[in-house]
Parts: structure tokens; C-alpha cells; sequence
């Protein structure tokens, strides 16, 4: 059974979208349209899309899949077996009714399935019509499979991150993938504006690679522009970035770790109370960070974090605990911000994160969840015009799935 309650989040009330989205790019996309207000009706295969029966560290909620969980509320489903011809006319008829029609599948599967932009655009010329890929629409490699880590690999994220040479780091979360959801629901939106002045549709295309390069915009507009090699990427241990002079990074204490954003070396001198580092401050802080950030390094190691945040905070130096996710669910800034979302499915709770923004000083509410396949398909149809006996025949007959 979904779960509905009440919230804000009517901003695009009236728009209407049909989702072909698995995995975490495009159903990403589609939640935040969903949390605003936009009706999305996500198109499910009879056994359920993917994020449906995986999720990282085995995590379900009385058999609900936590990956699902992160990027699904909000929307209805509609299990149907898209293969078979009489789902045609049930997908145009919800295509016909749409703004916005989204899929993340490779190049071509859309079009072999009929529902490819052409042919979409040919039945109904003003739909926005978006589609997320790994590795663009064309191109050599617009038929490999796009990943969040395969991505982080080919931009040239774990590079940076890490030691090029040594060690190349991944981010510890999908980041790829989620700002692409983000880029992806961007793009749309636009397109939504262009609609409601001109009325014409618009096709929009995102990709992974692209998502991955674009996260790295300030970094690589540096990097190309200077004319660095990659040795610029060997770095101390402690130092966070690149291209950040010291003392940019991450640094060990005795009960924590603390990491300090770009600050004046003298001030930070005085606030740590260090004749070391007075020695150091008129040190180019970027020429200088390899000599730098060792020893702030040393100097840091004995201190204790309630002394060193009163000292700090003196100075006006720019720093924040290094915190785990056990931290951040009770931080106060983060309740005060609403950012968590407890839910009880079936007899477990599930702990979700809320949309990001607020409207009119609210967050979107969480007003709908369909924790079974095709949970919404009858009512959808019946949105459709079918009948109740046109709707179990089509069930009857395999074209549509819904829960007995």
C-alpha cells in the first residue's frame, strides 16, 4: 500500500510527466519534479524497475528496497509489459495527456520499444521529451554502459580526489549520478518555461560523463588554463584539493578530525598559539602548502576539539568537526533545516532525505509512496478512460500488472 499524507511542494502542480527511469540518474530527476508538485507516473516493467530488488548494503525495509526508497516518493506506478502491442495505446494515451515525457535508457532501446522521440514527437509535436545517458547520445562510446564510479574513473574525479599517481580516490557517495538527477530536473524546467511561452516542445539530453565533468567545472577551468600537468595533483596528505592553498584540508586531533577551509596564516597562528607556524605565515600559501600543512599537522595533533573551537572561533577561522552520518542525523542545523524524513514501511522505518529547497518556507511533503509494482495501475487507467472491465482485461492478458 502507498503511503499519502499532506506537505507543500505545489510549485509545478500542473505539470504532468511520464517516467521510463530506473537506477538513480533519472528517477532522481523525476523526485525532485515530483516533491515540487509535478504529477509523474513512473513506467515500471511487470517485475519492477531495478532499484526495486537491489540496494548497497543489502538495506530493505520489511522487504522495500532502501535504494528505491531514496529516489521514488512521490510518484505513482504503472507496471506494464511494454513489449507487448497493446500497450501502445495505454503509454500514448498517457503521453498525449503529458508535458513531459523522461528516460535514462542506452541509445536506441526506446526507439526499438516505439516510444523514441521521433515517434513520440510525431504524436504529440510540443512534448518535452529528456533523456539521461551515460555517455551522450552519439559518439564512440554512446552504447557503453554509464556508472557512477565508471564515471568518476573517465572524468577525471578520482584523480583529482586522490593521488593521480598513487592512488586515484572515489567519492564516498554517488555524486555523479545524483547531480546529474539534479541537471537532468534542470534541464527539464527550462524546457517547461519555453513551453509555457511558445508552446513548443523541446528535446533534452544529459549524460553521466557530462554531469561527472560538470562537477569539476572550477577545478578544470584551473587546471586547463594554468597549463598544469598532472603533478600538480601530489599533494600532503592533510591538503583537501589541488588547486586550495594551505591549510586547506583535513587534519587529526586527539578526540577528532577537523577540517580547515582557506584562512589567514597568521590568524591561524595565533588562534592554534603556535611560534612554528608564526614562522611560517608569510609563506605563499599555495607554493608553500606541501611546507605548510605538515606541520599545522603536528602542531594540531595533541590539541582537543572543545579548546581548539573556542581558540578558532577567537580568531574568526573558517572550520568544521569532521562529522560520520550518525553525527549528522542529530545536528541541530540539519533538524532545524528539516532535512530527514522518518517513514514506517510495514514494520520497519525507513529514514528518507527530504527535498533540498524550500518553497514559501516549506519543505515538499511527502504525500504519496508506491512500495508495490504497479501499485497505482488501476487508478492511472481509469485517469485514462478505461473502464474497470477494460482495465482486468488488460491485466488478465499481461499488458498490465497491479497488486491482487
Amino acid at each position: 500500500m502507498g503511503i499519502e499524507g499532506k506537505g507543500g511542494g505545489t510549485v509545478l502542480g500542473d505539470m504532468r510527466v511520464v517516467s521510463f527511469c530506473h537506477y538513480l540518474q533519472g528517477p532522481a530527476a523525476t523526485q525532485y519534479l515530483a516533491d515540487m508538485g509535478a504529477e509523474v507516473i513512473k513506467i515500471e516493467p511487470p517485475k519492477g524497475a531495478f532499484e526495486r530488488h537491489w540496494a548497497g548494503a543489502n538495506t530493505f525495509a520489511d522487504g522495500v528496497s532502501g535504494f528505491f526508497l531514496c529516489a521514488n516518493r512521490n510518484k505513482r506506478s504503472l507496471a506494464i509489459d511494454l513489449k507487448k502491442p497493446e500497450a501502445r495505446e495505454v503509454v500514448y494515451r498517457l503521453i498525449d495527456r503529458a508535458d513531459v515525457v523522461v528516460e535514462n535508457f542506452r541509445p536506441g532501446v526506446m526507439d526499438r520499444l516505439g516510444y523514441g522521440y521521433q515517434e513520440v514527437a510525431r504524436n504529440k509535436p510540443d512534448i518535452i521529451y529528456a533523456s539521461a545517458t551515460g555517455f551522450g547520445s552519439s559518439g564512440p562510446d554512446a552504447t557503453k554502459p554509464g556508472q557512477d564510479l565508471l564515471i568518476q574513473a573517465r572524468s577525471g574525479l578520482m584523480s583529482a580526489s586522490g593521488d593521480a599517481e598513487n592512488q586515484p580516490t572515489p567519492v564516498g557517495c554517488a555524486a555523479v549520478d545524483q547531480h546529474g538527477g539534479a541537471l537532468l530536473a534542470m534541464g527539464i524546467l527550462g524546457a517547461y518555461v519555453k513551453r509555457l511561452v511558445t508552446g513548443e516542445g523541446t528535446r533534452v539530453e544529459a549524460s553521466l560523463l557530462n554531469s561527472g565533468i560538470d562537477l569539476q567545472t572550477e577545478s578544470l577551468t584551473l587546471y586547463l588554463t594554468k597549463g598544469a600537468t598532472p603533478d600538480a595533483f601530489r599533494r600532503g596528505p592533510n591538503l583537501a584539493t589541488w588547486f586550495h592553498g594551505a591549510p586547506y584540508g583535513v587534519y587529526r586531533i586527539a578526540d577528532a578530525f577537523v577540517a580547515l577551509s582557506l584562512n589567514d596564516l597568521g590568524e591561524l597562528a595565533a588562534a592554534v598559539g603556535s611560534e612554528r607556524l608564526v614562522e611560517l605565515q608569510d609563506l605563499d600559501p599555495y607554493d608553500g602548502r606541501d611546507r605548510y600543512s605538515p606541520v599545522l599537522a603536528e602542531e594540531l595533533r595533541e590539541r582537543r576539539y572543545a579548546e581548539l573551537a573556542e581558540a578558532l572561533d577567537a580568531h574568526g577561522i573558517w572550520y568544521s568537526r569532521v562529522q560520520d552520518y550518525d553525527d549528522l542525523r542529530h545536528d541541530p542545523q540539519a533538524i532545524d533545516n528539516q532535512v530527514f524524513r522518518d517513514v514506517q514501511v510495514g514494520n520497519k522505518t525507513a529514514t528518507l532525505v527530504n527535498h533540498p529547497l524550500r518553497y514559501d518556507g516549506e519543505v515538499p511533503g511527502l504525500h504519496h509512496l508506491a512500495l508495490e509494482i504497479g501499485e497505482d495501475s488501476r487508478n492511472i487507467l481509469a485517469d485514462l478512460g478505461y473502464s474497470p472491465s477494460e482495465t482486468e482485461a488488460l491485466i488478465e492478458a499481461d499488458v498490465v500488472f497491479a497488486p491482487s
